[in-house]
């Protein structure tokens, strides 16, 4: 069943749902505002050049007073904001999301990052090598170890 992932999907719905109130007529309320750390890597994410060369593996953007054009559509987020002061327009699968959090409140939620099939899942070397836990998807077991020697 990976109880697991279904737990990291509705979560991740809750990222949705946030980014979707934020990208509403009233905007953030409060104090409230978002870190969001992300997996550039991943081939979902159209992310400029500049940025994925900065931030090859992961990166983090704050969305507070500063950003346009925010949509939360079902399977990922696209926004614009600034990087030295030069507008860049990110879009981001929130499968490639790995933390998500609004200190005004104190809200955190963490994500383990799967890549897509046939991608690596750069920074998460024991899942990819096997090493992350019996019974994953892709592990290959040699039966040699298993086997009666005469």
């Amino acid at each position: 069943m990976r109880y697991d992932r279904l737990a990291q999907d509705a979560l991740r719905g809750v990222v949705r749902q946030a980014l979707a109130r934020a990208a509403g007529p009233e905007g953030l309320p409060g104090a409230h505002h978002f870190y969001i750390s992300f997996k550039t890597s991943d081939p979902g994410c159209d992310v400029d050049q500049s940025l994925v060369d900065a931030y090859p593996d992961e990166m983090t953007v704050v969305l507070e007073h500063q950003f346009w054009d925010l949509a939360a559509e079902d399977d990922f987020f696209e926004v614009t904001l600034k990087f030295g002061g030069v507008p860049k327009y990110l879009k981001v699968p929130y499968s490639a999301v790995t933390r998500f959090h609004d200190p005004a409140v104190g809200f955190h939620l963490h994500f383990d990052y799967e890549a897509p099939e046939g991608g690596v899942a750069a920074g998460n070397s024991a899942a990819a090598a096997g090493g992350g836990g019996g019974g994953e998807e892709g592990t290959v077991v040699s039966l040699d170890a298993f086997r009666k020697k005469d």
